[in-house]
């Protein structure tokens, strides 16, 4: 998939292309509903923002991302889109007129097909609406296509939503919005090693994702990133349980992501995992001793085993 990281880098690439417009944070069911109907239209790409705009608009109610931009644009990628083009979104350009952003994807990009969601906005105090687009589009002979609502179960799949499921915990929810298991990203570094002390070694995961589940234990699967250049063969996942929390066993502060993998034998200080989460087991407790979390432990280890066997049939 081709990037082009600013209107002004991307100009006149998108000629005839049909182009979805949003944040994509997530990259979630009702994302994908506005891609492919841009891939009815031509050749398929997506018009996205980095950082957030409200990042730079309201940075104390900004919403944690649930994708940051390599994660999203992997994401896009596996939708099958030609490409992306991400505009830096600053205190500058939230001040571009709804006529400038028109003229910016239509004619300085060239796209022909604009795809929007039903409550797509733009433009300076968000002035530019859906009729809006749709008559600039049409005085230059190009087209607006508005993607309705996706719902599952009557729940309308949303990036608020899911932010929403996921920090109460409920990552099965989550899933059913997103499309697939929320994962975060990070990399394998020292613990305390107590874990193993107790006879459960676990991977401490480093991640710079800003969302994570509520604390508490989770049936995961893990694996490697990177791989052959070619992208011919992916590490295989493994299984296993983790614990987002403070251990208040031991009587942490600091909370910390640990997972143990089911039948992994190997080092992985230093290396990156993709960590998915499927369900979660239990909220995080204290426990008299060593020895009685060493037990429920195991029952959760075995759960995750459950969990993570039903996931792969």
């Amino acid at each position: 998939m081709r990037v082009f990281h600013s209107i002004p880098e991307a100009q006149g690439a998108l000629a005839g292309a049909a182009v979805a417009l949003g944040n994509f944070d997530g990259v979630h069911l009702g994302h994908r509903a506005l891609f492919e109907e841009a891939r009815r239209h031509g050749p398929a790409w997506a018009f996205t923002f980095d950082p957030h705009p409200g990042k730079v608009l309201q940075p104390d109610l900004a919403p944690k991302l649930i994708t940051l931009l390599p994660r999203k644009l992997e994401l896009l990628a596996e939708a099958g889109l030609e490409g992306a083009v991400v505009q830096p979104f600053t205190t500058d350009y939230a001040h571009t007129s709804p006529e400038a952003f028109e003229a910016q994807v239509l004619d300085q990009l060239g796209a022909r097909t604009l795809v929007i969601g039903f409550d797509f906005t733009y433009g300076q105090a968000r002035r530019g609406t859906q009729a809006t687009l749709e008559a600039a589009a049409r005085r230059r002979g190009a087209a607006v296509h508005v993607v309705p609502p996706v719902t599952v179960d009557g729940v309308v799949a949303s990036s608020s939503k899911i932010r929403e499921y996921i920090l109460e915990g409920r990552v099965s929810a989550a899933r059913r919005l997103l499309g697939r298991h929320f994962d975060l990203d990070g990399t394998v570094i020292p613990g305390q090693g107590r874990g193993r002390g107790i006879g459960f070694p676990t991977a401490n995961v480093d991640t710079q994702n800003e969302l994570r589940p509520a604390a508490g234990v989770y049936a995961v699967r893990a694996r490697l990133l990177g791989g052959p250049a070619d992208g011919s063969s992916r590490p295989p996942w493994w299984g296993g349980a983790a614990n987002i929390g403070v251990k208040p066993t031991f009587g942490g502060h600091e909370v910390t992501i640990e997972a143990h993998l089911l039948e992994y034998e190997g080092d992985l200080y230093g290396k990156r995992l993709r960590v998915e989460f499927l369900e979660r087991l239990r909220a995080e407790q204290r426990f008299a001793s060593p020895g009685e979390l060493a037990g429920q432990i195991r029952r959760d280890v075995e759960a995750a085993r459950t969990v993570c066997a039903r996931a792969t049939e």
